[in-house]
């Protein structure tokens, strides 16, 4: 057959082409084969101790065997059907709740500390460092940890480096230059770039005087204001602000009522979804969007309190156990709804601010995956049954692009306890091809076989 060009025509073309592919690979790396925790707990840095994340899961199981002893109460709060799939769902979370309660812990100096006197700070700095290295010494931290700190403002950053520096210089002291796994630093209310740029810097400063490895320290990013994720040009922020943390950024969360007091809403109408929300979080995924950066939604505020405590010694009435279980059930239903959305939405990380609220999580989270597990199931296995060329399962067409959204939905939902195991291999999987955790391995993997 006759053609015009030649290799070496196509040489230069060839040449420039490569070296733009490398440099968009390396930029969009894809997503992360990290292990994303399906939540963040935040608790007042004065309140933690090694064991504060077993303390947690004793509160939210005794919340939920009190207010969802069975699988038809919880069909009942969560509007699911009754049966299999609210009894599966139940016994998955209480399993949960025993086995890894907390997945993520973040020990607050910021909003869910306040201001306090230096003194007082400095001493729940290095309290919390003690505890820390207890809990690492003893096994007792949840699998991802870190501290919040205050905000790099004029006014409080002399503060804010002054916690971390006390904090991390005496947990390396007590721990022999150990960092918890998934260790990380939230810094919030991040809105020019130089901010980032400091605690960079701080860090580098910081890890070279306590012998660290340089880049140990990661960081999370806060959204909380509009200038976060725009410039005063216009232009998209968001990516440099991760770019200027020089690799350490593993995630950025989502502050949804800093952000909607910054865009003027009036607290009447600050809620997780309001539509200046959903601009926020689409501006979020879409530029960083294959970076394999986490993505984080924030919380739900209405906590599953009842208005009554029994008085000492005594006991509530009928009555008042109702009207605290109602107000438990309505709180949890709308943190169900609001998690559940943010799964649609593609936000599989999100706040907790109440042990109770931990619960309805898994459950909203466990539910989703499991309502979408046959579906997925059929769809990858006529997927991988053809090798991988597109094919039509009744009115849902599958092409390559498809392939590792499938993968995904089941390593997430192996991840968290939503699936088993046994349930990827009946999608068609091997345990061995879930460990590559990527669509082209497994496709490769099973040409050569």
């Amino acid at each position: 057959m006759k053609t015009t060009l030649t290799a070496q025509s196509l040489s230069d073309t060839r040449t420039a082409l490569q070296a733009a592919n490398k440099a968009f690979n390396h930029r969009y790396p894809g997503e992360s084969s990290r292990r994303q925790p399906i939540h963040s707990v935040y608790g007042g840095a004065h309140l933690f101790k090694a064991e504060t994340a077993s303390k947690l899961a004793e509160v939210a199981l005794r919340s939920w065997e009190e207010h969802a002893p069975d699988g038809r109460t919880l069909a009942r709060v969560l509007g699911l059907p009754e049966g299999g799939l609210a009894e599966t769902v139940h016994a998955r979370v209480v399993a949960k709740l025993r086995r890894e309660a907390v997945e993520d812990y973040r020990i607050d100096f910021e909003d869910g500390y306040g201001h306090r006197p230096d003194a007082e700070e400095d001493g729940h700095a290095l309290a919390a460092a003690a505890e820390m290295a207890r809990g690492l010494e003893q096994g007792s931290l949840p699998p991802f940890i870190g501290l919040r700190i205050k905000s790099f403002s004029d006014e409080l950053f002399g503060r804010s480096v002054r916690t971390l520096d006390l904090f991390l210089s005496a947990l390396v002291e007590k721990t022999g230059g150990r960092l918890p796994p998934g260790f990380v630093v939230t810094l919030p209310k991040v809105s020019i770039r130089e901010q980032v740029v400091a605690l960079d810097s701080v860090l580098i400063g910081l890890e070279e005087g306590l012998c660290l490895a340089r880049g140990v320290v990661k960081v999370e990013l806060m959204v909380e204001t509009p200038q976060a994720l725009f410039d005063r040009e216009g232009r998209v922020e968001l990516p440099l602000l991760v770019g200027a943390a020089r690799g350490r950024c593993t995630g950025v969360h989502f502050g949804a009522y800093d952000y909607t007091a910054a865009c003027g809403i009036t607290a009447a109408h600050q809620h997780l979804f309001h539509p200046s929300c959903d601009f926020a979080r689409h501006v979020m995924q879409v530029s960083l969007a294959g970076t394999g950066i986490h993505l984080s939604d924030g919380a739900t505020t209405t906590m599953p309190v009842g208005p009554h405590k029994a008085p000492k010694g005594g006991a509530l009435t009928p009555e008042q156990q109702e009207e605290n279980r109602a107000a438990v059930h309505r709180a949890w239903r709308l943190h169900a709804d609001n998690v559940r959305r943010s799964l649609t939405d593609g936000f599989y990380q999100g706040w907790d601010l109440h042990p109770a609220q931990v619960p309805v999580r898994y459950a909203a989270v466990y539910a989703f995956f499991l309502e979408g597990l046959d579906e997925a199931s059929r769809r990858l296995k006529a997927f991988m049954d053809k090798a991988a060329q597109a094919t039509r399962l009744g009115d849902v067409f599958d092409d390559a692009a498809t392939g590792q959204g499938l993968i995904n939905f089941f390593l997430r939902g192996i991840a968290c306890g939503a699936l088993t195991e046994d349930e990827a291999r009946a999608a068609g999987l091997t345990l061995e091809e879930l460990r590559t955790r990527s669509f082209l391995e497994i496709l490769q993997g099973r040409r050569k076989g």
